[in-house]
C-alpha cells in the first residue's frame, strides 16, 4: 500500500485522478490539494463523490506532504517547477501532468511556453512517462512528465514505423481534434462549449506547445531527424481526441508489414489496441485508458494513412499518470484501470 497526493484536485485532471486511486486497492489517498476550493469537500466541488469520498481539499505546503510516497501535481504548466525542486528534496516522488519537464531544451520551453523555467536543473532528471516506450526508465524514476494530451495520440502510432524505417521522416502532417476539456476547467471563453458548439476550428495554429513534444520525442525513440506539421482543433464535444496523421511511405508496404512492426512494439502494451480493418472512433475509448489505432496504405500516392482516438483525460492524463504509477512502484501496470 502506498500513500499518494494529488496538487490540483478540483481541476478535469485531478478529478479524474481521484476516481482511479479511490478504486485502486494498492493505493491511499494522503492528501488533495486544491487552492482556490480549499476548505471545501471534494463532494462540493464534483458531487459524483458524494458518499464515498470525505475528503476536505488544503491549500499546498510542503510539510503538508510528509507522509505521502507520490505526488501527482494535476496544475496547468508553469505551475509545477516551482514545486518540484522542495518535493524531490524531500524524497518524494512525482508525476507531473503539465509540460513544464516534457522539454529537454530550456529554449524551445520557454519559445512554445512563453515563460523562462525555473527548474531546468532537473530536466535531466525527468523521465517522459510513455510506458510504451520508456518503461524501464519509468520504473526506477523519481520524476516522471506526464506526456500530453495530443502528442500521445500521435507519438504512439508514429513511433514504431519511424524506428524501423518504414515512412519518411520529413514532410508528416498531424491533424487533431480535441472535446473543449482539454483546455482545462478554467479555459479562456473562446475555449467554452458554448463558443465551440456547432462548429470546428483550428487554434494556435504553428505555435502549440505540442510541437515540440511530438517532434522531439519522435526524434528520441525513432534517432532520426522529424520534421512534421501539427494543427490542433476543437470540437463541439466534451472529451476525446482523434488524430489524423499522413506520411510519406519508404519503400511500398502491405498491411501485414504495417501490423507486423506494429506486433513489435505494442503486442504486450496492454492499452495500445491497433487493427488494418477497424477505423478508431472516440465512442470506443471514452471513460478508457486504451488508444485505437488504424491505418490505411494509399499505394498510388505512397502515402501512410495513420488514424488514432483516445479518452484526452485518460490516457491523455489521469490514466497514463496512474499506469505510471502503477510501474514506479511495481504494481500491474492496469491496477485501477
Amino acid at each position: 500500500m502506498i500513500s499518494v497526493s494529488v496538487v490540483g484536485a478540483s481541476g478535469y485532471s485531478g478529478i479524474e485522478l481521484v476516481k482511479i486511486l479511490v478504486r485502486h486497492p494498492g493505493v491511499r489517498i494522503d492528501r488533495l490539494f486544491a487552492n482556490s476550493s480549499a476548505g471545501k469537500h471534494l463532494a462540493d466541488v464534483a458531487p459524483l463523490f458524494g458518499k464515498t469520498v470525505d475528503i476536505v481539499l488544503e491549500p499546498y505546503s510542503i510539510d503538508k506532504i510528509s507522509e505521502s510516497d507520490l505526488v501527482f501535481i494535476a496544475l496547468p504548466s508553469g505551475e509545477a517547477m516551482n514545486l518540484v525542486p522542495a518535493m524531490l528534496s524531500a524524497g518524494k516522488r512525482v508525476i507531473d501532468l503539465g509540460g513544464d519537464f516534457r522539454l529537454q531544451d530550456t529554449s524551445l520551453y520557454e519559445r512554445y511556453y512563453k515563460r523562462t523555467h525555473s527548474a531546468s536543473a532537473l530536466l535531466k532528471q525527468s523521465v517522459y512517462g510513455l510506458p510504451e516506450w520508456n518503461y524501464s526508465h519509468i520504473q526506477s524514476a523519481s520524476l516522471i512528465a506526464n506526456p500530453g494530451c495530443y502528442p500521445t495520440s500521435a507519438i504512439l502510432p508514429l513511433a514504431p514505423l519511424l524506428k524501423e524505417g518504414l515512412i519518411e521522416s520529413n514532410g508528416i502532417a498531424v491533424s487533431s481534434l480535441s472535446g473543449v476539456s482539454g483546455a482545462g476547467r478554467s479555459a479562456s471563453v473562446e475555449m467554452s462549449f458554448g463558443e465551440v458548439n456547432e462548429s470546428v476550428r483550428a487554434y494556435k495554429v504553428g505555435t502549440h506547445q505540442h510541437i515540440p513534444e511530438i517532434k522531439s520525442v519522435l526524434e528520441s525513440f525513432s534517432h532520426t531527424q522529424v520534421k512534421l506539421t501539427f494543427v490542433p482543433h476543437l470540437l463541439p464535444i466534451t472529451r476525446g481526441i482523434y488524430t489524423s496523421t499522413y506520411a510519406t511511405l519508404a519503400n511500398p508496404v502491405d498491411e501485414q508489414i504495417i501490423l507486423a512492426v506494429y506486433e513489435k512494439y505494442y503486442a504486450s502494451a496492454p492499452f495500445v489496441r491497433y487493427s488494418a480493418t477497424a477505423i478508431p472512433e472516440i465512442k470506443n475509448v471514452v471513460y478508457t485508458n486504451f488508444i485505437d489505432i488504424g491505418f490505411r496504405i494509399n499505394p498510388e500516392e505512397g502515402q501512410l494513412i495513420l488514424l488514432s482516438a483516445i479518452d484526452n483525460l485518460i490516457k491523455g492524463a489521469a490514466g497514463q499518470a496512474v499506469q505510471n504509477m502503477n510501474i514506479m512502484f511495481g504494481f500491474n501496470e492496469t491496477e485501477g484501470l
